[in-house]
């Protein structure tokens, strides 16, 4: 096995916690006795771990997980000291240090943070520690949650510019249909476009203490293809199973893309997953063609429809006619704006003093313009 980077590795509720969903503590240790092989073999482990809620009911001796916030952030705040010093325990016999880092969507929308938070990993790394991530869930609310695990998984492998991200799932890859109804379902070994053939492959999340299903995995796959990473979902409970990814063995379904992609810089990242889109601008195929072949940035004359309230700076995600989502973007307009130039030509909006000034800015330039296909 050699050394090709960093990597992240994904733990979702559903993997670390056992039938009667507490943490299975023998399963961690397994795969702190994992990591620590890789990383003897120079790879820079990261871990991004959900479990918090659960290790803090079971530590709270409560048997039904609650639905009300505060019950749910209370849990969060006791069980993210025992995770964290569960994870502790099981490196120490490798004389590894870990260290915790809790993240929301406010540590990352601001650019200034989200690069203050990339250094902070950096130096972990050079430190030797084996950093484990999870969401703030004592903090979190609706409006800066990140949702799921699986997109925490990506921006933190955006943020320290890993190679490759494993997710550890309950099922061993992306099938292309539902192995559970369909017993002539075959696992995708590798994907390399994601087309909405693969994103109707996906479905919803069938554990009850999980927030994510494949489908957020292949929304974080897309990213990560696009700034020229890979992603693994896998079965997380095959043996040696984290090795065997990091040796470049064919386990799970692997999403990589072979084809050089655009021109994406930190920003960019910081674009795609930093941020959640406020709404969304649908484009004729004269304007996706100009997007995604000629690097052009996003003018009003290209834009059929606009989805959502937003404002200027917002992100928004960027469809075709069918609804497709391949791209996503910082706009220079609200949704206002935009709508009151739809179907004006550029001299039109020239003539227009209240929308002169979208007749040549662009909605979206293509420096804050990120390509999905």
């Amino acid at each position: 096995m050699s050394a090709q980077g960093k990597v992240v590795i994904k733990l979702g509720s559903s993997t670390l916690t056992d039938a009667n969903s507490r943490i299975d503590y023998g399963f961690m240790q397994d795969i702190a006795d994992q990591i620590a092989q890789v990383k003897a073999a120079g790879w820079q482990p990261i871990i991004v771990s959900s479990g918090a809620i659960a290790c803090g009911l079971e530590a709270l001796g409560i048997s039904k997980r609650p639905s009300d916030l505060p019950s749910l952030q209370a849990a969060a705040s006791v069980g993210q000291n025992a995770l964290s010093a569960a994870y502790a325990k099981a490196f120490e016999r490798h004389g590894i240090v870990t260290s915790l880092v809790l993240l929301t969507r406010r540590d990352t929308a601001d650019r200034t943070a989200y690069l203050h938070a990339r250094d902070t990993f950096g130096r972990l790394l050079e430190l030797g520690v084996v950093p484990v991530v999870n969401e703030n869930d004592t903090v979190s609310v609706e409006q800066i949650k990140f949702g799921d695990n699986d997109t925490l998984a990506a921006l933190v492998a955006c943020l320290v510019g890993a190679e490759k991200v494993i997710i550890m799932s309950d099922i061993d890859g992306l099938y292309d249909a539902n192995p559970n109804t369909n017993p002539e379902a075959k696992l995708l070994h590798r994907v390399e476009r994601i087309d909405q053939a693969i994103m109707g492959a996906a479905g919803d999340s069938a554990s009850a203490v999980g927030t994510g299903g494949m489908i957020t995995k292949i929304k974080a796959a897309r990213v990560l293809m696009a700034a020229g990473s890979s992603l693994v979902v896998c079965d997380g409970h095959a043996p040696h199973i984290i090795e065997q990814v990091c040796a470049g063995e064919e386990v799970g379904t692997l999403f990589t893309s072979d084809r050089k992609p655009h021109e994406i810089t930190p920003r960019k990242l910081w674009i795609a997953l930093g941020d959640s889109a406020k709404g969304a601008i649908v484009v004729d195929e004269g304007a996706k063609n100009a997007l995604e072949h000629k690097g052009s940035s996003l003018l009003s004359v290209g834009i059929c429809a606009v989805e959502g309230v937003f404002d200027a700076d917002d992100i928004v995600d960027v469809k075709d006619t069918s609804g497709y989502l391949f791209a996503r973007g910082r706009v220079s307009a609200s949704n206002d704006e935009i709508s009151l130039a739809l179907g004006r030509t550029r001299e039109q909006l020239a003539s227009n003093r209240l929308l002169a000034t979208l007749a040549d800015k662009p909605i979206i330039h293509r420096d804050e313009l990120i390509i999905f296909e």
